[in-house]
């Protein structure tokens, strides 16, 4: 089985339906689910329990990190993000700025 990465150049890097960021998200995601069993484990969680537990979260991560990638594209959640950052309003205390021509 062989699966392509990249798809050209310039183009973001795309693997199953995920696009750019939201790549290393599920990755990062599953890395904390494993140190999760393995910690639940350790504590003596029976182990279906356990699987229980990490199966359903694992079910949430790749729903979420699927919905985000289709709805935020390979950008647009960090111009979610930084849309915080943006003033709501611009406030002059007169119409000088608008009159000075360059």
């Amino acid at each position: 089985m062989s699966y392509r990465i990249n798809k050209g150049i310039n183009r973001p890097i795309e693997f199953k339906g995920l696009k750019a960021q939201y790549i290393g998200y599920l990755g990062g995601g599953l890395v904390i689910l494993l140190v999760l069993f393995a910690i639940l484990y350790l504590i003596g969680m029976a182990v279906y329990l356990c699987i229980l537990i990490i199966a359903s979260s694992g079910s949430l991560l790749f729903y979420k990190v699927f919905g985000l990638s289709h709805k935020y594209g390979q950008h647009g959640l960090m111009k979610r993000s930084a849309k915080r950052y943006l003033p709501t309003y611009l406030k002059f205390k007169s119409r000088k700025v608008f009159y000075e021509k360059r």
